[in-house]
């Protein structure tokens, strides 16, 4: 049997959401959103406010913004409705398509570009004021030394790079157990090899099977995380974990106005992090 390389788990991954694309469109209310010219994303609501205290004026209004790992576009429009000269980045053609179509439904000026973020820098060929990241992104990426080398290259002189992700440490619980216990299963930090994944889950619909069911996640741990932020020249401003989460990570966890939080004790798991860098002028 021929081993699998890391362009098989990638193209197993890609796949995967291009086949996610028709359910998140309706699960993520895609032309509602697009059809409403004030709407923003609540994602993007809380990580404006925390990236606005290192942009010049406080806001993104009239910088370059790259958003990597865009998917559908939702996130990369609402930048755009803040004011932002924004370009999302993708590698999945099918999410590159929709995010292009709902641009266009919206009025709203924004480019979409196919490619993987290794390849953004050569393939823009242009530097931003911000690199942008959020959510459910880093566990995709086989490799953090040429992804964080990849946001160095794409950003201008005093530029800002945020990300705000899933906690590592969330990543390895048994997402499968139902009694509340808190039990690590996979690896917290990285391995030489990904995690197979063949349920086929849409984590935006219950009621989405997948075809492409096969999926490959890739831990990576925080010191990895923020040394190859460092070590691609970066500089770390700011540094934060979280007690809430976006999205159900865990099926213990239940929803609160400010987002998903462990029931009985929300000091008990860190549930997202976020790191601020920046370019030097």
């Amino acid at each position: 049997m021929t081993a699998m390389t890391a362009d098989n788990f990638i193209d197993a991954n890609r796949a995967s959401w291009d086949e996610h694309v028709e359910s998140h469109l309706i699960a993520y209310g895609a032309d509602a959103f697009a059809d409403e010219p004030s709407a923003v994303s609540k994602i993007v609501q809380d990580d404006a406010n925390a990236i606005s205290p290192c942009l010049h004026g406080g806001t993104v209004d009239g910088l370059k913004l790259a958003h990597l790992q865009c998917h559908i576009g939702t996130d990369t429009l609402s930048w755009a409705r803040l004011g932002a000269d924004v370009v999302g980045i993708d590698f999945s053609a099918e999410s590159i398509r929709a995010a292009r179509t709902l641009a266009s439904r919206a009025d709203v000026k924004a480019r979409f570009i196919e490619c993987t973020v290794e390849d953004a820098p050569s393939t823009l060929n242009e530097t931003f004021d911000v690199v942008y990241t959020s959510v459910g992104v880093l566990m995709w990426l086989p490799r953090l030394d040429t992804w964080a080398t990849a946001i160095y290259q794409l950003l201008k002189p005093g530029g800002v790079f945020y990300v705000r992700d899933s906690h590592p440490v969330l990543n390895a619980i048994d997402h499968d157990r139902t009694d509340g216990l808190l039990v690590l299963r996979q690896p917290y930090f990285e391995t030489d090899q990904p995690t197979r994944d063949d349920s086929g889950a849409d984590y935006a619909s219950d009621d989405v099977q997948l075809r492409n069911a096969t999926t490959y996640e890739w831990s990576h741990s925080l010191s990895e995380v923020i040394q190859s932020l460092l070590d691609a020249g970066l500089s770390i401003t700011a540094f934060t974990e979280g007690r809430t989460l976006p999205w159900r990570g865990l099926p213990s966890l239940v929803d609160s106005p400010q987002g998903y939080v462990h029931p009985d004790n929300p000091a008990a798991l860190p549930l997202e992090f976020s790191v601020t860098a920046r370019r030097a002028f």
